[in-house]
């Protein structure tokens, strides 16, 4: 359990405040700590996405997002979406705040009525969402600087 033994509570962003934090969050883990760059970081999806915010007491300290993707990446029928921009801060790692976001994310997708999820996994990130029923596809590839790996969960 994080030091802060408050509870985490993962809230749909609404207003400009809230996402100010979320892309915040991304700047601290992406920008800072994974030397992202700012202009590949930040996109055009960020207006359109549905974003989570996950809460400790009254501080953020993880964010995700989930965009329409379409049609599924194998090209069969279906609506399927993406999750994406899956950030928490250092020091709340490890202590289940991922798993929340993941799951509210996947909580809308259900709801949207989507029949699964595609992501661009981080490899250090791809036993994590393997635990979460996650299944990678294809070869490794480089995105933004770092090695990924396309995973996809049927809803």
């Amino acid at each position: 359990m994080a030091a802060n033994s408050e509870e985490v509570r993962v809230l749909p962003v609404k207003g400009d405040g809230q996402l100010f934090q979320a892309l915040a969050i991304r700047e601290i883990v992406f920008i800072e700590e994974q030397s992202v760059p700012e202009g590949l970081e930040r996109d055009e999806e960020d207006a359109k996405a549905f974003h989570v915010l996950a809460m400790r007491g009254g501080h953020a300290v993880g964010t995700g997002r989930l965009v329409e993707l379409g049609q599924p990446p194998d090209g069969s029928a279906g609506q399927w979406g993406r999750i994406g921009r899956m950030a928490v801060l250092q020091s709340e790692r490890k202590h289940g705040v991922g798993s929340r976001l993941l799951d509210a994310l996947e909580t809308e997708a259900r709801q949207r009525r989507y029949d699964g999820i595609m992501l661009h996994a981080q490899l250090s990130a791809m036993e994590f969402y393997k635990r979460h029923g996650y299944a990678a596809h294809g070869s490794v590839f480089e995105e933004a600087g770092m090695p990924h790996l396309e995973m996809t969960k049927k809803l």
